[in-house]
C-alpha cells in the first residue's frame, strides 16, 4: 500500500473533514498524503446518491495538477472525459460566431470536462483505495472548538461528539461550519440566476437531422448567448452522451435545490427565438434527465477560520463560485492541497499557524478568481452585438496565465514563511 500511494510520515495531526464533495474529498486525500490522520463524514447514506447525479463540471490546468499526484486518477478521468479543445460560439437564433481554442493550455497542465457525479465518483474511489477512514450517514449537527485541551471537533445528529486537533467544514454553500466562523446564522442569498441542467445519451438525437452533427463524429463543444440567457451544450465519450446548460434570470418558480426536477416544456418558455438546435436539445431531453436550480451565492466572507483558528471553511462553504467562472471545482482542489501543506509545515504544535497561513495564501487568490464568473456572464447576456460582429473574440471566455498556470501546493511551500512572517508583523502592530 505504501508503494502504491506515496506519503509522508506521520505527522500526528488528526483532522475531521465534513462532507465527501470535491472540497472535501480533495482535503482529505491531500492530508492522507502529508501523512495526516483523517476521518471524513458525509451525511448521505449512499455515495451512490451524489456519483450519479450531475452535469458537466470542469477542471482546469491549475486543478488537475493536484490529480497527478494521486496515482491512477488523471488518467481515470481523461478516459471519459471530453476530448476537445475549443468551444464554438453562436449567436442565439443561430449564426456563427467564433471559435476559441485551448489548445495551447495543454502547456500549464490537463483540461478535465465530464460527468460531475463520475468524475466525482474516481476521486471517491481513490480516496477509499488509500485507506482513509470514511463514515457515511454522518450528519454533523454542530462545531466546537476549546482551548484546553486546545482541539475541535463536531457534533453528530446522534449526539455524539469527535473530535481532533483541526476540523475542516466542506458541507457546501450551506455549511453548518459557516456559523463558528462567523459567530452567527447567515442564509444562502439568490443570485437572480437560475439554471437548466441536463444529461443524456446521444442515441436520443443521433436520427435528429438538425442537431445530428453534434454527436456524430466525436466529442463537440458548443455555446449560444442570447439576451440574458447562455446556452452551453457538449457531447462527450466519442458523441455517445449529451449533455446541456442554461443559465437565465430568475423568476422565482423554483425553490433552492439543486436537484429540483425540471421539464422540458417550462425551460422552452425562456428560449422564444432561439435557434433549432437548442429547441431540439431540450425537446429530445428524456424525462428525469432535467434540473432546474437556483444559482445562490454568499457575500465574500472576512475570514474562512474560526476565533480559535483550528476550524477552516473550504470550497463552497468559503467561496461559492459562479458556473460562469469555470473555476469553483478547481479552486476547491486548490484549498485542500495548501491547507494540507500548511499543516505539514507547522505541525501538530501549532495548528492556527497553519489555519492562518492557509487563510493568507488563499483569500486574495481567491476572491479574484470568483469575480470572473459576473464578469463572463455579463460579457454574454449583455453583449453588444454591433461591436461582437466586428471583434468576435469580445465574447471568448477569460482564460489567464495567473489564473490556470498555477500549482497551489508549491505556491504553499514558497510563500508559507512569507505569509506567517507578515502574519507575526501584523500581530505585533496591534
Amino acid at each position: 500500500m505504501a508503494d502504491r500511494f506515496p506519503r509522508l510520515p506521520p505527522s500526528g495531526i488528526k483532522v475531521i473533514v465534513v462532507g465527501a464533495g470535491f472540497a472535501g474529498l480533495a482535503a482529505a486525500i491531500e492530508c492522507d498524503r502529508k501523512g495526516h490522520s483523517v476521518t471524513l463524514l458525509e451525511k448521505v447514506d449512499d455515495m451512490d446518491e451524489i456519483t450519479r447525479i450531475g452535469d458537466i463540471i470542469s477542471f482546469d490546468p491549475n486543478g488537475s495538477v493536484a490529480f497527478e499526484r494521486w496515482p491512477g486518477v488523471v488518467d481515470a478521468m481523461e478516459a471519459i472525459a471530453r476530448q476537445t479543445t475549443w468551444l464554438d460560439l453562436y449567436h442565439h437564433e443561430g449564426k456563427f460566431v467564433t471559435r476559441q481554442s485551448f489548445a495551447h493550455e495543454k502547456a500549464w497542465g490537463r483540461r478535465i470536462n465530464g460527468h460531475r457525479g463520475q468524475l466525482h465518483n474516481i476521486i471517491y474511489k481513490h480516496a477509499v483505495a488509500r485507506g482513509i477512514d470514511i463514515r457515511l450517514g454522518q450528519r454533523v449537527e454542530d462545531y466546537f472548538e476549546t482551548d484546553d485541551p486546545p482541539q475541535a471537533g463536531v457534533i453528530l445528529s446522534t449526539g455524539e461528539r469527535l473530535s481532533g486537533d483541526i476540523v475542516i467544514a466542506a458541507e457546501g454553500v450551506r455549511s453548518r461550519g459557516r456559523k463558528i466562523v462567523l459567530g452567527f446564522d447567515e442564509n444562502p442569498k439568490s443570485s437572480g440566476y437560475a439554471v437548466y441542467r441536463a444529461w443524456y445519451p446521444a442515441d436520443r438525437i443521433i436520427d435528429n437531422p438538425k442537431i445530428r452533427h453534434l454527436v456524430a463524429n466525436g466529442d463537440t463543444h458548443q455555446g449560444f448567448i442570447g439576451p440574458d440567457i447562455h446556452f452551453l451544450a457538449s457531447s462527450i465519450k466519442n458523441g455517445t452522451e449529451v449533455n446541456w446548460v442554461f443559465t437565465h434570470i430568475d423568476d422565482g418558480n423554483i425553490e433552492e435545490s439543486w436537484q429540483f426536477p425540471g421539464k422540458p416544456e417550462e425551460a422552452l418558455t425562456y428560449l422564444g427565438g432561439w435557434c433549432d438546435v437548442v429547441h431540439e436539445l431540450v425537446k429530445s431531453t428524456p424525462p428525469g434527465r432535467l434540473i432546474d436550480h437556483k444559482l445562490v451565492y454568499r457575500d465574500p466572507l472576512p475570514t474562512f477560520v474560526s476565533p480559535r483558528a483550528r476550524i477552516v471553511l473550504i470550497g463552497d462553504s468559503a467561496h461559492p463560485f459562479l458556473p460562469t467562472s469555470i473555476q469553483g471545482a478547481s479552486q476547491s482542489i486548490e484549498d485542500g492541497v495548501v491547507l494540507a501543506s500548511c499543516l505539514e509545515l507547522s505541525g501538530r504544535a501549532d495548528i492556527p499557524r497553519a489555519t492562518r497561513a492557509y487563510e493568507k495564501l488563499r483569500y486574495d487568490r481567491v476572491h479574484r478568481a470568483q469575480a470572473q464568473g459576473p464578469k463572463t456572464r455579463e460579457r454574454w447576456h449583455k453583449a453588444d452585438w454591433s461591436k461582437v460582429w466586428k471583434n468576435p473574440e469580445m465574447i471568448h471566455l477569460p482564460r489567464e496565465t495567473w489564473l490556470l498556470n498555477f500549482d497551489a501546493e508549491k505556491d504553499a511551500y514558497d510563500r508559507y514563511e512569507e505569509v506567517v512572517a507578515a502574519s507575526k508583523t501584523s500581530e505585533a502592530k496591534l
